[in-house]
Parts: structure tokens; C-alpha cells; sequence
């Protein structure tokens, strides 16, 4: 099975450099305007977090075509962090310390980040193994998503960081059934 991933298009809190999950954020016209002059296969089937700059951004790629909501796909929680940047963290000792653990600690009153992964993968599996009779699956989602799924399943090992994608980008790649093969970068 075919297997296309999709970062969705830019947000105002993606041009600031913010922690955006939760909030249902939409495209800004930067990320509308680039996303129109981009261009992706169709495949047979379509599926998005349901936050607004996913589904938009679906939209504006596929027209056309109808799509499955994910709720397992969506953006993690970043808690406190939600809706700031580095320079409005910068001498929070919460964010130190979050920064400090390389990740891998709660954000405070959100999500910890191995359970957003899991998550991320549970819901991927679930899509594609209910629809494993579809020749190709497109999925638009958030680099965070993005970056969990491929984490977990790529069959080329790299840190979660090293999966991230700018918005608009992602991979494509095959599943076999087990893993994600043949990766490519689009």
C-alpha cells in the first residue's frame, strides 16, 4: 500500500515559532497561498486530524475528494506551553526542566510525549489496518504526527527529530504491512 504523509500548511503560530496543539489554529495566507501552488497524488483514500489546518489544508489539496477524520492523529498537547515560543519560555524553569529531559518529560498539564507517540501510532495502524484493501492512503496530519508514526514504524531507524518536516512536505513511502519502506521525501 501506498502510504502518503502531509504536513499541514502554515499557521500564524507556525510563522511565530509556537507551541501549537490543542488550539484549533487555521491556515494563515501564507500557508493558503503556498499550498495552492503545490501538488500531490490522489489517492484512494484521505484521512486528517481534525483540526482545522489539516482539514483546510485537505481541502485546498484535494478538492475533490472526500476524507476520514482521525481523531488519534491530532497535534499533541503542549499544556502550559501551549501557545508560546522560546523567547515567552525563555527562564521558565518548567520549560528548562521539560527542555532538559530531551523531550521526554510531561508538558506541564498536558501530554507526555510517549503516550502523544503512541497515540500517533495506534491511530495509524488502525487506518490501515481497516483499510488494507486500499491501494493508497493519504493522511494529513502534523509534523509532530508525522514524526511519531514515522518514529514507530519506518523501517530506516532515526531519532523522532530527524523525521520532522516543514509545512506543506512530508513522505511518501510504502507499508508492507508491518513497516514503512522506501522512504521518500516530498
Amino acid at each position: 500500500m501506498k502510504i502518503c504523509f502531509i504536513r499541514h500548511g502554515k499557521t500564524l503560530g507556525n510563522l511565530e515559532k509556537r507551541y501549537i496543539g490543542k488550539t484549533d489554529e487555521p491556515l494563515c495566507k501564507l500557508g493558503i497561498n503556498t499550498l495552492k501552488k503545490l501538488y500531490f497524488p490522489q489517492s484512494e483514500l484521505l484521512v486528517c486530524s481534525p483540526m482545522k489546518r489539516c482539514v483546510h489544508t485537505a481541502e485546498i489539496l484535494f478538492p475533490e475528494q472526500k476524507y476520514i477524520i482521525c481523531d488519534s492523529l491530532r497535534e499533541c498537547d503542549f499544556g502550559d506551553f501551549e501557545g508560546k515560543n522560546y523567547h515567552d519560555l525563555n527562564g521558565n524553569c518548567y520549560y528548562q526542566t521539560w527542555i532538559d529531559s530531551g523531550g521526554k518529560l510531561a508538558f506541564p498539564n498536558g501530554e507526555l510525549p510517549a503516550d502523544f507517540r503512541k497515540r500517533c501510532a495506534e491511530g495509524f495502524e488502525k487506518i490501515v489496518r481497516q483499510y488494507a484493501d486500499a491501494a493508497s492512503i493519504t493522511f494529513v496530519v502534523h509534523g509532530g504526527t508525522i514524526m511519531a508514526i514515522l518514529g514507530k514504524f519506518a523501517s530506516v531507524h532515526r531519532d523522532y527529530f530527524d523525521w520532522h518536516c516543514e509545512n506543506g512536505q512530508g513522505y511518501l513511502c510504502e507499508w508492507n504491512g508491518k513497516q514503512l519502506i522506501n522512504m521518500e521525501r516530498i
